[in-house]
């Protein structure tokens, strides 16, 4: 759900924007209200807003002193003002602090609610690039090129490659299967790759569900199964803390641009 903070002096133009808005149908909620720029520092500090709907002039801090303060602490949470002063200057102000819209109070219907989307598809735009960038990096990370490696270190990866699944792939299985002991093996793996046999493991297996995931047929359960998990939970748990998402959050995004690019 879409985070929504409203901060205006005028109560009856702020519990307007609160209660006549069909929040619901935006997939928005308002988290919280505040009468001004100090008021409106604390909401956003305590409840993480992804939208500030903000009047400009304000007592004790206008809007533009607020949003100042924020983009200092190196906040970007998108922005619309709201003024009923045709001041181009605050206009250019606001623009210049990266606001997302400027609107003229009395808004015309659906004026704000169309703001309100547009700011809606731009989140979630960059949230998905951000997501395929960070799965580029997982993968990335997760191939570590065998040629740039010594004879053993080479074979432990190859060792991964084939076994990734068994549940009960480790340090010791690895060492035995190289004729080597763990700590030389460990010690050499960590100082050639940077990782631990085990959090190289750990990246392969997630790199291995994120390829069978995006052919979605099937089930997280069975991915889980398929990389050398068991336990579902715990699958889920390493996903989200590599990749970022959970593996079904995962798969329902590769769901929705396939599902964009169809249409």
């Amino acid at each position: 759900m879409f985070k929504i903070l409203v901060i205006d002096d005028e109560s009856l133009v702020r519990k307007g924007i609160v209660m006549e808005t069909d929040w619901a149908a935006l997939d928005c909620m308002v988290v919280a209200e505040a009468a001004n720029g100090e008021e409106g520092l604390e909401a956003i500090h305590k409840y993480r807003p992804d939208l500030v709907i903000c009047d400009i002039r304000m007592p004790k801090m206008d809007g533009i002193e607020m949003v100042t303060a924020l983009r200092n602490e190196g906040n970007e949470t998108y922005v619309i003002f709201l003024t009923a002063y045709d001041d181009f200057a605050y206009a250019q102000n606001a623009v210049k602090l990266g606001a997302s819209d400027y609107l003229l109070k009395p808004f015309e219907d659906g004026e704000l609610e169309t703001s309100v989307l547009n700011i809606k598809k731009k989140v979630e735009e960059r949230q998905q690039q951000g997501g395929r960038e960070h799965e580029e990096n997982v993968l990335a990370h997760a191939s570590i090129q065998k040629g740039e490696k010594s004879k053993y270190v080479a074979e432990a990866m190859n060792y991964i490659m084939e076994h990734y699944a068994d549940s009960d792939i480790g340090v010791r299985k690895i060492a035995e299967s190289l004729g080597l002991s763990e700590g030389h093996l460990s010690h050499t793996f960590k100082k050639e790759t940077e990782y631990t046999i085990n959090a190289y493991i750990t990246r392969y297996r997630v790199r291995a569900a994120m390829k069978l995931l995006q052919n979605c047929r099937y089930k997280v359960y069975e991915v889980a199964e398929m990389v050398g998990y068991r336990d579902i939970t715990y699958f889920s748990t390493i996903f989200k803390k590599i990749a970022g998402v959970t593996p079904s959050e995962y798969q329902d995004r590769i769901l929705l641009d396939t599902s964009s690019k169809n249409d």
